[in-house]
């Protein structure tokens, strides 16, 4: 009997509030009393930057137009049993000739800064040698079309598709063979776009391709390296980085800022005390010490060398210099809590706590639903390695993003995930956190690695067969963020 009264209460309450007879504390509102209890943090910051973000192979196709060369994802897309649904990014989305539609997704918006990628094997075909014009070029008439728009860009060097001849003979990322091709990549694209471009990613999420794809065999190139190989590969991955960044600043136009775009181990305190605060901030320096820390520290932590033992990398006092050179801002990509950390009286004086069975997820089961993360996460970053200019350079999440009978896509679950992080990361910067921009993944639906076209994470739904793109509810949502600069209250 409780719970029926419960329903008809509820139901009764409902239809009097939409009649406009909401209860008083609501009504106090409306005339511009707000309630007592609510915490309205202040908007973003006045210059704060809102944007969308894609990478090449991901939705570029073409993949055999212009002189590109392949890419170890051509080759392990192809490769039978990779791919959840058997598909490649041979296609994928067109934008290699669609990129002026798509720039205007993205100018509608309301959006003024776009993060693309530039594919390694269209500008070097072969990883290293004779550049490609034409394949520079694509990048350069992207450029101008989004300037021409009023959309700043924002490039990343290298976003997993590394040169397949690099990796037949130099074992790719095995080598600093690879290490010194980038930097070198990296002074000539810079060259010829800084007059242009003025913030440049150098690596995006070296922690997901390295575990993935040299560790665990799950993504390209498939490889399941020793412990100590995969360490190595770790050192000539943020070799690659310091030496992108020196080769930037030498030939890049004055001006020109850089910095990595990593996807953090993110901590969050199980509980908001001192104590377990503290606990956090070791753990998120000692479970990045391997790369995020090491690029902002020049050093590897006394704590990852005894865990590492003699599987460490090998590496000289020069490029520990190299590797530390002085980024402009970093990049973080924060979709999830990956650990809860509880201060613990035993060494090392932090504990990480297990995930119960029953945690939210989203749509994708590995995308713990954890708003506070993209709080914490920045917030102990920057005060640890003393940052002052932070990008969340993704975030965003999958949904089931079905075309409905009406042609529309009502991604509530979408919304209802954006809503939560971006209050919290609102909640961040209005206490100083130095977050200067946002860069949501993704503009549209796209090849989603491993899983092919089964995850969809795109602010626009794509029919891979027709290319149509068609807005999701949720472009209406971010919209309103961009234009109000604010989560409203």
């Amino acid at each position: 009997m409780a719970l029926n009264f419960s329903r008809r209460l509820l139901a009764k309450l409902a239809g009097l509030s939409a009649l406009g007879l909401a209860m008083p504390a609501a009504a106090a509102e409306r005339k511009g009393k707000p309630a007592q209890d609510r915490f309205v943090p202040a908007a973003f910051p006045k210059a704060f930057v809102w944007g969308t973000a894609t990478s090449s192979y991901q939705i570029e196709g073409a993949v055999n137009e212009d002189g590109r060369g392949p890419s170890i994802w051509d080759t392990f897309s192809h490769t039978a049993g990779k791919i959840a649904d058997h598909s490649n990014g041979d296609r994928a989305n067109e934008h290699y000739h669609r990129y002026r539609e798509d720039v205007q997704l993205i100018k509608r918006l309301g959006a003024r800064a776009y993060r693309f990628s530039i594919a390694w094997p269209r500008v070097f075909p072969d990883g290293t040698g004779t550049p490609n014009p034409k394949g520079l070029d694509f990048y350069n008439r992207l450029i101008d079309q989004l300037l021409a728009n009023g959309i700043e860009p924002y490039a990343t060097l290298y976003h997993w598709d590394l040169p397949q001849a690099l990796e037949d003979r130099a074992g790719g990322w095995r080598s600093s063979d690879t290490s010194k091709a980038f930097g070198d990549y990296a002074g000539h694209v810079a060259a010829r776009i800084s007059d242009r471009v003025k913030n440049i990613f150098t690596i995006n999420e070296a922690g997901r391709f390295l575990n993935f794809g040299y560790g665990w065999g799950i993504d390209a190139p498939g490889l399941k390296l020793p412990a100590a190989e995969l360490n190595q590969a770790r050192h000539n991955v943020v070799l690659g980085h310091g030496l992108a960044v020196q080769a930037i600043r030498a030939a890049a136009r004055k001006g020109t800022r850089v910095g990595p775009a990593e996807n953090i181990a993110a901590c969050v305190p199980a509980f908001a005390t001192p104590e377990h605060i503290r606990a956090t901030e070791m753990a998120t320096r000692e479970l990045n010490a391997g790369l995020l820390g090491v690029m902002l520290e020049g050093k590897y932590t006394d704590g990852f060398l005894e865990y590492a033992g003699k599987d460490a990398p090998k590496f000289t006092a020069e490029e520990l210099k190299i590797i530390g050179a002085k980024n402009d801002f970093v990049g973080l990509n924060i979709y999830a809590p990956q650990f809860y950390i509880a201060a613990s009286d035993k060494k090392p004086g932090w504990a990480v706590l297990p995930f119960p069975s029953s945690f939210p997820h989203m749509n994708s089961e590995w995308l713990h639903i954890g708003p506070e993360v993209i709080y914490w996460a920045p917030k102990i970053a920057a005060k640890i390695w003393n940052i002052d200019t932070i990008y969340i350079s993704e975030n965003g999440t999958s949904s089931e993003d079905k075309l409905r009978d009406d042609g529309k896509v009502y991604d509530l679950d979408r919304i209802s995930f954006l809503r939560n992080y971006l209050a919290q990361l609102q909640r961040a910067t209005s206490e100083g956190v130095p977050v200067k921009g946002y860069f949501l993944w993704s503009l549209m639906d796209n090849f989603e690695w491993i899983f092919g076209y089964e995850k969809r994470f795109g602010l626009y739904h794509v029919d891979f067969q027709t290319q149509v793109r068609t807005p999701k509810l949720s472009t209406e949502f971010f919209r309103d963020v961009v234009a109000r600069n604010a989560i409203g209250p």
